[in-house]
């Protein structure tokens, strides 16, 4: 029997302990069932190079707040900031990987993003990319 070629799998994390620790925990369990894993970051909170599992493949993109956006405290104007600042430079990144695609050998399944990402809903769909929003849900959503 002919084994099936591998999947790749896009994963956007918010870039917060929570939501990014979730995301690693999907990548985990699809890895396993044959996905290929890429994960976009922000330089913003980025990840630790030396915690990076060597079995993904990461990407950052060239996205950071000021001293005065972090120290605000105020999750709305970081994720505001953030949906700004961030299309341009994942729609990048997403281009480079869909075109290096062309020939590969795990082509892209989908976008798995965080649901405060709400820009890469139009990307995904400008890119004819089947998208999934990870819903996070972190003590700091539950604030009133």
């Amino acid at each position: 029997m002919e084994q099936s070629k591998g999947r790749r799998v896009i994963l956007f994390p918010l870039p917060f302990q929570s939501p990014t620790n979730s995301m690693l925990e999907l990548a985990d369990v699809l890895h396993p069932k044959g996905f290929s894993i890429t994960i976009i970051y922000t330089r913003f909170n980025s990840l630790n190079p030396s915690t990076l599992n060597p079995n993904f493949t990461h990407h950052s993109i060239p996205v950071d707040l000021s001293e005065t956006e972090v120290t605000m405290k105020d999750a709305n104007v970081i994720l505001s900031c953030l949906n700004a600042r961030c299309v341009e430079p994942f729609k990048e990144c997403l281009a480079r990987l869909l075109s290096d695609d062309f020939n590969s050998e795990h082509p892209v399944a989908c976008l798995i993003s965080d649901t405060y990402f709400h820009f890469t809903r139009s990307l995904a769909e400008s890119f004819k990319l089947p998208r999934i929003m990870l819903e996070t849900v972190c003590a700091t959503t539950l604030v009133v």
